[in-house]
């Protein structure tokens, strides 16, 4: 599906904990000299502004990063910060940086970037923003991408899974394909991305995987209230196999900035 256009929600809550998850996780990865591949199935157009009337017209980016900002749920040292810092010293304060460029921010000339984006227009912006990263940019289906790279080369690293979740189906057929990905690269970090809706739909899928022979899993959820009425996403989460050591320190504090919203 192309319907999807991020720049209506990005920022918000879902943005705040993913994003701090992947920023952390990056962190840590590149805390080895040895290089390591980022892939992303669903990139977006890597970098928006909240000040678009796209935005402005949800209000999803004042209740989530901004409010997070203001508040100081991240600190100076929070590699999700030292991202969005780079970001907004470069296109303004008003910009939000998609995973793409927190990933492109936050990794080494070392590393190699994957990131496919099947929207012409999305794509188009995304391959400009990322041109100064040596990022490979690709017009094509995010799960054929991994399927062809994965095992990447080099075979550290990680790949986000972050759909739309538009049809129904996709909750269907993520546990065969992580399983696919994971038997192909089963040193890698896998990160799925999933929203929490009112229907609960996403329990099917997290147990699926639950029951799989994976490694190292972590489950990460957090709970808001809907942004306004008739809105059906009440939290966010992340499904991460081969989850880095320590990474539960981090769940538990965004745990606690979601408890206290």
């Amino acid at each position: 599906m192309l319907s999807y256009q991020h720049i209506y929600h990005a920022g918000n809550l879902a943005d705040v904990q993913k994003h701090a998850l992947l920023a952390w996780m990056l962190n840590y990865l590149t805390g080895k000299d040895k290089p390591l591949t980022y892939l992303e199935t669903h990139s977006g157009r890597g970098l928006y502004k909240l000040d678009a009337t796209e935005a402005q017209r949800t209000g999803e980016a004042a209740a989530g990063i901004q409010r997070g900002q203001r508040e100081g749920w991240f600190d100076d040292t929070h590699p999700l910060s030292r991202a969005l810092q780079k970001v907004q010293a470069q296109h303004g304060p008003e910009a939000y940086a998609g995973s793409p460029l927190i990933a492109a921010r936050l990794l080494r000339e070392q590393d190699s970037l994957h990131f496919a984006e099947l929207h012409p227009q999305e794509h188009s912006v995304l391959a400009t923003v990322l041109s100064p990263f040596g990022a490979k940019v690709y017009r094509q289906d995010g799960y054929e991408l991994a399927q062809s790279l994965l095992p990447p080369t080099p075979r550290r690293g990680l790949l986000l899974i972050d759909p739309s979740y538009e049809v129904k189906s996709e909750y269907d057929r993520m546990p065969g394909m992580i399983a696919k990905l994971h038997r192909k690269w089963n040193v890698g970090v896998i990160a799925l991305w999933y929203p929490i809706l009112t229907d609960m739909r996403h329990e099917a899928m997290i147990s699926a995987l639950q029951a799989q022979s994976l490694q190292k899993t972590v489950r990460h959820e957090v709970r808001f209230a809907p942004v306004r009425d008739g809105h059906r996403m009440i939290g966010s989460g992340m499904f991460i196999i081969n989850a880095p050591f320590g990474i539960e320190t981090e769940t538990a504090r965004l745990s606690a900035v979601f408890a206290d919203l």
